[in-house]
């Protein structure tokens, strides 16, 4: 299952690649917009709180695969390890662990657009298009 997971995946990449898709990084902001749209069509901030979480598990097991690829070259390896950080550092916000202050109820909406403008910075920075493609590919998988 996982060779023809992978092989679907270069696929894929090849073909969103040949068609000239340049919009694998906007796509992955599109993703956490999804999830902020969905924060805040939410009233409990306790589902809010399950949103957001769901969202970054998600994205870090997509990115873990993306990693883990043989054909992602170094720098994109190093750049998704940042982007991970950088999650990290946002999932570590919204649970009040690692030294930082837990996001307020009333400041989840908030949030969730922090979150989306961070992430985006991040994604800009320091992922290939290839690699931001692959991580859309592995989230579509996934999801």
């Amino acid at each position: 299952m996982k060779v023809r997971t992978v092989f679907g995946v270069i696929i894929m990449m090849f073909v969103m690649v040949q068609a000239g898709i340049a919009g694998g990084k906007d796509d992955i902001q599109k993703y956490f917009n999804n999830t902020a749209c969905k924060v805040k069509a939410t009233a409990d901030p306790v589902q809010k709180r399950q949103i957001l979480d769901k969202s970054f598990q998600t994205m870090s097991k997509a990115l873990n695969t993306v990693q883990s690829l043989p054909l992602i070259s170094k720098e994109d390896r190093d750049g998704i390890e940042c982007f991970k950080i950088a999650l990290q550092e946002k999932q570590d916000e919204l649970t009040g662990s690692n030294g930082y202050t837990r996001v307020s109820d009333a400041q989840l909406n908030a949030f969730s657009d922090y979150v989306v403008q961070d992430m985006e910075q991040a994604a800009n920075i320091s992922i290939s298009l290839v690699a931001a493609l692959l991580i859309i590919i592995i989230l579509v998988l996934i999801l």
